[in-house]
C-alpha cells in the first residue's frame, strides 16, 4: 500500500486511450469533474475521439452501480480505485495567475488540492498536454505523459543493413541472382537480419550488390528495373527498394518514411497506378489520412465528403498533375470509382478488398487510428503508410509515440511487411537544403 499513488487523469489521456481509465493497477485514479464535462463535449463526435469519450462515460455508468464514485470504487482485478473529484468545494481554488475559465487550470487545481490533502502520498497529474505538464511541474505537482505504446529506443529501424561479402559471393550473386545459406553464413555476416530488409553488399575488391533478404536468402531486386519501361525510374538505392516493396504483392504492409520531397508519395502513386492499369492486381486505390493536424472538423467545411477532403488530398492531386500533366486522369478515375477517398474519422466498419490503400501523413495518426485502418484491409489488398516521423504536427504524440513509428517497430519482424527510410530529397535543391538546415 505504501507505493500507491494518486493519479489525476486529464481529458487528453482518456481521449487518447479509452482503456487508460482501468489500466493503472495498484493506484488510486481520480477523474476531476471538469474532465467529465469535457468528455461530454466529445461524445457526439465522429471517429476515435467520440468513441473514446462514449466508452469512458459508459464505463463510469456501470462502475457507479458497484459503489459511490464520489468516494471510490475498487477494481479488484488490478487493485485500482476510481473516483470522481467534485470540484464544487470552495477548498479547490485555481492558483493565482491562472484563468479559472480554462478547464486545464481547474484540473491542475484538483491535483494541487489532492496533494495538500494527502501529504504522505505521491500525487501525479497524468496528461498528454505538454503545456499542462509544464504548469503542473512549476506549481510543485509531479506530472507525467501517458504512454500505452511508444518506441523504447532512440535508434529507429531504417529497413536496410550493410554486409561485407567476399569477391566470390559478389560474383555468385550476379551470376545466379541470389545468395543462399549454402553460399554464405548469414548468422555470422548479418546477425539479426530481418525479412524483407534491404541489403547493401560490398566486396573485398570493391564490387557491390543490392538485394533483399527473403526466407534465408539474399535475392536480387526484381521490380525496380522492370518498372523503368513504365516510366518509373528510381533515382537512388532507397527508391529502388521502395519500389521493390510497393510492387511485391506478397508484402501486404509497406511503411515509407523520409524527408519532404524524398519521393514517398510520388513512387507510391505511380506504383498503385501501375497495379491498377497494368497488372490488374488491385481494383481501386483508396486514399486516406488523419485530419487532426488541421485543427478543424470536416463538418466546418462546405460540400460533400470528397469536397471536404480536397484540402487534405492536395499532395496526391499535385503528384497526379506532375505525373500525368493535369488532373483530368484523377477526376476520371474518381468518377469511375477507381479512386476512393476515405477519411480516417469515417473508416470504422468498412472493408477494403482488392484495394491499394495509401495512408498519407501517417505520423500524425495515433496507434489506435492506424490499427483501425489496418484492420479494415481485406483479401487481395495492400496498405502503404507514408510519413516523416520527425515532423509530427499533433500535440499529444511525438516521434516515439506516433502510430507510424510504433507500426514500423512492431511489424518489422513479419514477412508480410517491409520498410525503408528515404533519406535523399528529390523535389529540388532548395527543398533538400531547407530539410537539412531548418
Amino acid at each position: 500500500m505504501s507505493n500507491r499513488k494518486i493519479l489525476v487523469l486529464d481529458t487528453s489521456v482518456l481521449l487518447y486511450d479509452k482503456e487508460a481509465i482501468h489500466s493503472l493497477p495498484g493506484n488510486d485514479v481520480v477523474i476531476p469533474l471538469t474532465v467529465l464535462d469535457e468528455l461530454d463535449r466529445f461524445k457526439e463526435k465522429k471517429g476515435l475521439l467520440g468513441e473514446n469519450a462514449r466508452y469512458v462515460n459508459r464505463f463510469l455508468d456501470v462502475l457507479r452501480q458497484e459503489g459511490t464514485l464520489e468516494k471510490e470504487v475498487l477494481l479488484e482485478k488490478n487493485d485500482q480505485t476510481i473516483r470522481v473529484e467534485i470540484e464544487s468545494s470552495n477548498e479547490i481554488a485555481v492558483p493565482e495567475g491562472l484563468n479559472p475559465g480554462f478547464a486545464d487550470n481547474r484540473i491542475l487545481a484538483t491535483a494541487l488540492y489532492l496533494q495538500g490533502l494527502n501529504p504522505k502520498k505521491t500525487t501525479k497529474l497524468i496528461t498528454k498536454d505538454i503545456n499542462l505538464r509544464v504548469k503542473s511541474d512549476a506549481l510543485g505537482v509531479p506530472a507525467e505523459d501517458y504512454y500505452k505504446d511508444h518506441i523504447e529506443t532512440d535508434t529507429f529501424y531504417s529497413g536496410e543493413t550493410e554486409i561485407q561479402f567476399s569477391n566470390q559471393n559478389v560474383e555468385t550473386f550476379f551470376a545466379e541472382g541470389r545468395l543462399t545459406e549454402d553460399d554464405i553464413n548469414l548468422e555470422e555476416l548479418a546477425p539479426g537480419i530481418l525479412e524483407n530488409q534491404l541489403v547493401l553488399g560490398s566486396g573485398a575488391a570493391g564490387g557491390s550488390l543490392l538485394g533483399i533478404y527473403k526466407s534465408g536468402s539474399i535475392e536480387r531486386l526484381h521490380y525496380s528495373e522492370a518498372n523503368k519501361s513504365s516510366g518509373i525510374e528510381p533515382r537512388n538505392k532507397e527508391q529502388k527498394f521502395a519500389l521493390e516493396l510497393l510492387n511485391d504483392p506478397s508484402i501486404q504492409l509497406v511503411t515509407l518514411t523520409g524527408i519532404a520531397g524524398s519521393g514517398k508519395t510520388f513512387l507510391t502513386l505511380l506504383s498503385a497506378m501501375g497495379h491498377l492499369t497494368g497488372t490488374d492486381t488491385y481494383k481501386r486505390i483508396v486514399f486516406t489520412r488523419s485530419i487532426e493536424p488541421v485543427g478543424r472538423d470536416l463538418g466546418y467545411l462546405p460540400g460533400d465528403i470528397d469536397e471536404k477532403m480536397s484540402p487534405w488530398l492536395a499532395p496526391i492531386v499535385d503528384n497526379f498533375r506532375h505525373a500525368f500533366g493535369d488532373t483530368s486522369y484523377f477526376e476520371c478515375m474518381m468518377q469511375k470509382g477507381q479512386i476512393d477517398i476515405a477519411p480516417l474519422s469515417y473508416i470504422r466498419g468498412r472493408t477494403f478488398n482488392d484495394s491499394f490503400v495509401i495512408v498519407d501523413e501517417a505520423q500524425n495518426a495515433t496507434i489506435h487510428e492506424l490499427k483501425t485502418v489496418i484492420t479494415r484491409i481485406g483479401n487481395g489488398s495492400k496498405i502503404v503508410l507514408l510519413g516523416d516521423t520527425d515532423q509530427v504536427d499533433t500535440p499529444y504524440i511525438d516521434s516515439k509515440s506516433n502510430g507510424l513509428s510504433i507500426i514500423i517497430e512492431k511489424f518489422k519482424d513479419s514477412s508480410l511487411t517491409g520498410h525503408i527510410r528515404l533519406s535523399r530529397g528529390q523535389r529540388s535543391d532548395i527543398a533538400t537544403l531547407a530539410s537539412k538546415i531548418l
